[in-house]
């Protein structure tokens, strides 16, 4: 395999597989080559995974911590059973956000940064979806116990839209209105 760029729908010339636009050779911008814009697709999700790494490795280390406390074993089933899916989302999350190094290691100075850096997106989408669930489901157990009843749902509810909103919708609304910018 090389280095070159593949081109697919979500890899072109014009942005990055992830964000249109992004990276794209704008009038005051040098154009890329393929192999600088696949460095440079890699290290920016190498930097995001750093970021999201440090969050769900800290969440996932509190919630392994809450079993043994003395309320832990209080706790209805209802609650053990948000726990597990809580601390097995967790433990998901934190398996597909550190998944594009054991990738980068193995595959490293085999000509295939395009594939790894198509694979490390998916799994950093995924990753960031489980987090928010895990993120979710910590609330829910947290608030149920704190605000008992529809309350702790209700707020946890509109925790998760505002998730849904902040890390999907205004991405994927800001891309399409680039899209409808670069078409004019």
């Amino acid at each position: 395999m090389t280095t070159e760029s593949i081109e697919t729908p979500e890899a072109r010339a014009d942005g990055c597989c992830a964000c249109e636009g992004h990276g794209g050779t704008a009038a005051d911008e040098a154009p890329e080559t393929p192999r600088e814009r696949v460095n440079r697709r890699w290290n920016e999700i190498m930097q995001e995974t750093r970021v999201a790494q440090t969050g769900v490795q800290i969440l996932f280390g509190f919630l392994l911590s809450v079993a043994f406390t003395p309320l832990f074993h209080d706790l209805d089933t209802f609650d053990h059973a948000v726990y597990v899916t809580t601390v097995v989302s967790g433990a998901t999350a934190t398996a597909c956000l550190i998944a594009p190094v054991s990738i980068h290691r193995f595959l490293s100075g085999q000509r295939m940064k395009d594939e790894m850096v198509e694979v490390a997106h998916r799994l950093m989408m995924c990753g960031m979806l489980l987090m928010a669930v895990t993120i979710g489901c910590t609330l829910l157990l947290i608030l149920h116990v704190v605000v008992p009843g529809f309350m702790a749902k209700l707020l946890v509810g509109g925790v998760m839209v505002w998730f849904a909103l902040s890390w999907y919708a205004l991405p994927l609304w800001l891309r399409h209105r680039s899209a409808r910018r670069a078409a004019r």
